[in-house]
Order: structure tokens, then sequence, then C-alpha cells
């Protein structure tokens, strides 16, 4: 399917970063940016999601039709673990994701059991808090790397002619071992902007080559992912668009990124 990247009605792939499951209750600055942005765009029909939080062998699809909300986490307050995300999910819909990941030579089979982690329904709960658009998740097989990533949006860009919305939710950087759980908005550690900035500026130029190596080649690359499925989205988000721009740039607890990006 050829798709017209100048329609300004064809929906983008969004790369969120969704920080801690708290942004469900505090969101912050990301808050007004994901409610904004999901106010701008077309509303969908359906979402499809790559998240961080589902790590798999193989390629998996969310096949029921009304999937729980899974609070994949611990140590948080009583609150936290009573928000609900009851969006449907869409059968038929994970029949065709399935059918084109198959098409383009990715196997993949449905998961009837699989719930939403927080990794969907937290920054769904701020684009569409009313849950009422369908919503699929596909799986992340990290350890066969961005190169997957970049196939699996490939082979569902497609949808986004559709009025599917694809979403890879990760962050841009994610090494919870070096956070300062006291830091203030504007504490920003440098080897974490340094990084941040290093990825935006490849994808501004759309060098797809250094994106690939990036842990060999970005500046203090392995201390902002010590395992990189928290990056692995974006590669999703990227196969499946092609015009990058910047929607909100943030860090929380000093080196925690809140940006996201969308690819027209």
């Amino acid at each position: 399917m050829h798709l017209n990247l100048q329609d300004p009605a064809m929906l983008p792939s969004l790369f969120i970063s969704h920080g801690s499951p708290m942004l469900a209750l505090q969101p912050g600055a990301s808050g007004p940016a994901l409610s904004g942005l999901a106010n701008a765009l077309p509303r969908p029909k359906a979402i499809v999601v790559v998240s961080a939080h589902w790590e798999s062998r193989e390629l998996l699809v969310t096949g029921s039709a009304q999937p729980e909300t899974w609070h994949d986490f611990y140590g948080f307050p009583p609150a936290l673990y009573a928000v609900q995300y009851p969006a449907p999910g869409e059968p038929g819909l994970a029949g065709q994701v399935s059918e084109r990941l198959k098409a383009a030579g990715l196997p993949a089979r449905l998961d009837m059991q699989r719930p939403f982690d927080h990794g969907a329904w937290v920054p769904l709960s701020l684009m569409y808090p009313d849950a009422r658009i369908p919503v699929v998740q596909v799986s992340l097989p990290s350890h066969m790397g961005p190169a997957l990533q970049l196939k699996v949006g490939q082979a569902l860009a497609g949808l986004r002619a559709e009025d599917v919305l694809l979403i890879g939710s990760g962050s841009i950087t994610h090494n919870l071992g070096e956070l300062d759980w006291h830091a203030g908005p504007d504490v920003i550690e440098p080897w974490a902007l340094a990084f941040r900035d290093w990825v935006v500026d490849r994808l501004q130029e759309d060098d797809q080559a250094a994106l690939m190596d990036y842990r060999h080649q970005a500046p203090f690359a392995v201390r902002n992912h010590p395992s990189d499925e928290h990056l692995l989205p974006l590669f999703f988000a990227l196969g499946a668009g092609s015009k990058f721009g910047v929607v909100h740039q943030g860090f929380t607890l000093g080196a925690l990124g809140m940006d996201i990006y969308r690819f027209d």
C-alpha cells in the first residue's frame, strides 16, 4: 500500500517515553503534551502498541476482546492500583496485524490471555481517557534488537492509512539505577542529555545506519540503556513512519527522558 505522507489527515506513528507508572496520577508536563497531541490528531479507530514491558521470545499479538488492566509493578501507592483502563481489544485487527507480520516474513501468533501492561495503558490513559478506542498490543522480542522492530514497523505501516494509530512506548533514556529521586525538574544529567541529543540529531538526519548501531556510536549508550528494551519501541515507530518531528522533550529524576516523537 502506498502511503501519502503529505496527507494531514493520516495518523502518524509515535514514540512515547512513558516514564514511571506514577505518570498516570502525576502526569507533570507529559500529561498536557499527550492530551494535546491526541486532540490534534484525527481520532483513531484503533491503536496498536509495542511496549517495552512485553518482552518475548517470539512475536505475539493480543487477541482478547477485553484485555484486563495489568498493574505490572510493585511498591506504588494504592491509588495507582485502583486505576483501570478498560479499553476493548479488537480481535479482527489482531488477526490482521498477525497476517501482515507473517506476510513480511515475521511469523506471529495470537495471545488470548495477555492483559494491557503499563507501557500501554499509562500513556493511553492520558491521551484517550474515555478508554473507548480498541487497543492491540504487539510483543517485543528484545533479543533480536533494533532490526526486528524496524521491520515490524514497516510491516504495519499500512495500517496508518486505515485510521490505526501506531505507538512505540518506551523511554528515550532508561537507567533506573542512576536516577536522582530528589532531583527537581531543571536537573538534567549531562550524560543523559548527550545521548538524547545524539538520537534526535540522527533522527533529524534520517541516519538509520547510525541509529541501528547506537550502542557503539551514541555517547553514553550503555549508561543510558543498560538493556535496550526501552529504546527498541523507537525503532518500531521509525519503521512505521518517515518524517520525524519532536512533540515534547524533557527529563524527570535527573536522567529519565520523557521525550515524545512523531513520524508522519
